[in-house]
């Protein structure tokens, strides 16, 4: 069975160390530990790597792998993940989502 990664990338509306702590701390309450995650990371982009590939236009991103698709379903649905988005949404203006199954 196939792991899926799950990347989201933020944007947020306010760029200042509170909001970017606050996401952070709030994926890590809300985020981590649900049943079939075989990894998980957050943080703030690294803002000294400037190279012409390296993508600037984020300020936090969320890593998740799954054990399977079916874990990730789940976890779109969970009332944690849910409260995460409801808390969290107005701290950014744009959440680039990128899922990919793993070889």
């Amino acid at each position: 069975m196939a792991q899926l990664a799950h990347h989201v990338f933020f944007t947020l509306t306010d760029s200042s160390e509170a909001s970017v702590q606050s996401l952070i701390d709030a994926a890590n309450k809300y985020l981590d530990g649900h049943d079939g995650v075989a990894s998980f990371a957050v943080g703030r982009r690294c803002e000294d790597l400037v190279r012409d590939v390296n993508d600037q236009d984020f300020h936090v991103s969320l890593h998740v792998v799954f054990e399977s698709r079916a874990a990730h379903d789940a976890y779109q649905v969970h009332p944690r993940h849910l409260q995460f988005i409801e808390e969290q949404k107005g701290n950014w203006t744009t959440a680039r989502i990128f899922d990919s199954n793993l070889e």
